[in-house]
This record gives C-alpha cells, structure tokens and sequence, in this order.
C-alpha cells in the first residue's frame, strides 16, 4: 500500500489521477530498456499517434538491440523513412552498437551512463532509468515545465539556460523515490492530456492549489521567449530519367537529411527560373524538360525549404556522363532507399514520377 502521507499534494494528485486515465500504450507493459529507448527515441519529436505505428514496425524489423546493432543503416533510415530528424535514426544506430560492444548487448542502468550515449540527453535517460530500473530520477520535458511553471507559478524563463537545473531540482523534490516511474508517467501524461498547452482547467485535479489557475495565468506560463526565426532555403530539383533508371545520390554532408537519397538539386538564393535554377548542371537542359507540380514550403523545426522541380528525360541513345557522386539507379532500389518527405511528397504528387519511379 502506498503511504500517501509522506507525499507532497501535488504528487498525491498526479498518482491518483493517473491510473484512472493512462492510455495504454505498449511501451509501458514492459521493463525492457530497448523497448523503452526506442519508444523514447521515437517520441522526441512525434506525436503518440505519429509514432505509434513506426514503434511496431521498427521492433518487427529490430526486435532486439542486437538485430539493430548488426543492420545496415539503409535499412534504418527506410524504416525510419517519415518521421522526420534523421538525426534521431542515425544516433540510436550509433547506441545500439556501443551497448553491444561495449556493455555486451545490456544497457546501463543508471542515469549518469545512460546520459553518456548519443543521442540520449537527459530526459531520455531519466525515462530509461526510472521506466527500466526505478532509478528515482525525474523526467523533465516540455509538459514538465508547463506542469510546474503553471502549478508554482515559476516565471522563469524556459529558454534560459538556467531553467532546465531549476525545474529538475523541484521535480525531484516531489518524486516519491519507491515509485519513480510511477510519478514519471504520471506527469507526462498530465502534460498531453490535462495541462497541456489549452489546459482543462475544468476538470483538473490540481486546480485548486494551482497558481496559475488562481491567477487567472494558464495562457501566460510558462515564459518562454522567442527563438531564432527559421531559415528560409530554395531547392532546385531536377528528376533525371534515362531507360526506367533515375540519377540519384546519397547526401552525404553535415546538414539536413544526411544518409538520404535525393535527385539532381541545385540550392539558389530563392526561387528562380530556368537556366538560373539548374545552375552547374545546365547541360541537362539539352534534354526534354517538365516542370513538375513541387510541394511548395515543407517545415522542418528551424528551416522552411521552398521548392521547384523539373523533369528530365534523356533519350535512350545518349551516353550522359556522370557528374560527382551521383548513379543511374533502378526504380525498384530507389523505392528502398530512406529519402526525406519532401521527396516522397514530390513522387505522390507527380503521377509521371509515380508510374516512372513506384
């Protein structure tokens, strides 16, 4: 029996309230600290409903850390293919195979280990950590801010470098350490389903003790300022076919969509036309040109990439010499290859590139 009387009222609410409300979601019917990296590393930047489905697919394809530790990284980003911040996909291929040759395929079962892998930061392994091995440390993410500025009514700001060893401090001191993952769950599904960003004040177990709420402030907490505006970029692409092949390379600099496969693109300084559009490759315009329809502005989370494209067909006869790093590639193994959403997009919208390319 939990001994409520050694609880903070806050945490006394949050562990009431969460059993009656949870969603139940596969990655929390185990202790399995794989499942729970990869349910992790999926969520960081996904929605629940987003995720869900890559989950099931990535652990058909990676049931162990072992298979994931041994695939080709293709294979990964193809899997990965729609979620976005490849990045992501990059470091838990990294982890994988540093838990198998340095820990013999078993994760770390502390915070401060787990902390040391890529592309888990602090939130990720306070998750691992209480989730798989009830180490008492507090998970602290965006709904834990807006929870906490909220319910204390900190008006710090959440983009401070200061805030983040602020709110953990406070967490911590209301984390019941004999149910750590408990209280963790708890106060992230608190945030997504009750304190989110349009509060259900209404319903609110914590109301009656939250500032925010008595302040008449839900809209205004937490602070967070403004950050740097995104960065507007201009993609040129040019889909070259020649005999049911398509000119294609994998971007390999550090930028974004490192790993993925791309056609022929030239980035200008906006949007521009032909023969300024192409750039160095203006030979091609030898050949037959289309403009394609282009999914105009595509978001990423700092950068908003305009984009046009055009068709080339190369005639049969003709012995086009390749330029860089880029090969003829069968329709069939560019359908295999990771390639970003924009190009995806691109190929749906376009039914000759369809009939050509799926």
């Amino acid at each position: 029996m939990m001994n409520k009387d050694a609880l903070h009222p806050f945490s006394e609410s949050l562990l009431a309230w969460y059993p009656a409300n949870a969603r139940e979601l596969p990655w929390r019917q185990t202790r399995d600290p794989y499942v729970i990296w990869l349910s992790e590393i999926i969520l960081q930047q996904t929605r629940v409903a987003q995720g869900l489905p890559y989950f099931h697919k990535l652990l058909h394809v990676f049931p162990t850390i072992n298979h994931l530790a041994k695939a080709d990284e293709a294979l990964l980003f193809r899997n990965w293919q729609g979620l976005g911040y490849y990045s992501r996909a990059r470091n838990l291929h990294k982890t994988a195979r540093l838990v198998v040759e340095k820990f013999n395929g078993e994760f770390p079962q502390t915070y401060e280990q787990l902390v040391q892998l890529p592309g888990i930061g602090p939130y990720t392994a306070a998750a691992i950590a209480s989730f798989a091995f009830d180490e008492s440390v507090p998970v602290v993410d965006g709904n834990v801010f807006r929870i906490l500025s909220r319910y204390f009514g900190i008006e710090t700001d959440i983009m401070h470098s200061s805030a983040r060893k602020e709110f953990t401090e406070i967490a911590q001191s209301l984390i019941p350490r004999a149910y750590a993952a408990t209280f963790n769950q708890a106060i992230m599904e608190f945030g997504s389903l009750q304190c989110s960003p349009v509060p259900a004040c209404e319903t609110c177990p914590l109301r009656v003790s939250c500032v925010a709420f008595a302040t008449n402030r839900t809209q205004t907490l937490p602070i967070k300022s403004k950050g740097k505006a995104p960065r507007n970029r201009y993609f040129n692409y040019f889909i070259v076919v020649q005999k049911h092949k398509v000119l294609v390379h994998m971007r390999r600099e550090k930028d974004i969509w490192q790993g993925l496969w791309e056609f022929v693109q030239h980035e200008t300084s906006q949007l521009c036309e032909l023969p300024e559009a192409i750039g160095p490759f203006g030979d091609l315009l030898a050949f037959p040109t289309t403009e394609l329809r282009s999914p105009g502005k595509h978001l990423l989370s700092h950068q908003r990439i305009f984009s046009r494209a055009w068709l080339i067909q190369v005639p049969d006869f003709v012995d086009l010499a390749l330029f860089g790093d880029f090969q003829w590639m069968d329709a069939q193994d560019f359908e295999k290859c990771g390639k970003p959403v924009l190009i995806l997009n691109m190929i749906t919208d376009n039914l000759v590139l369809h009939e050509l390319l799926v």
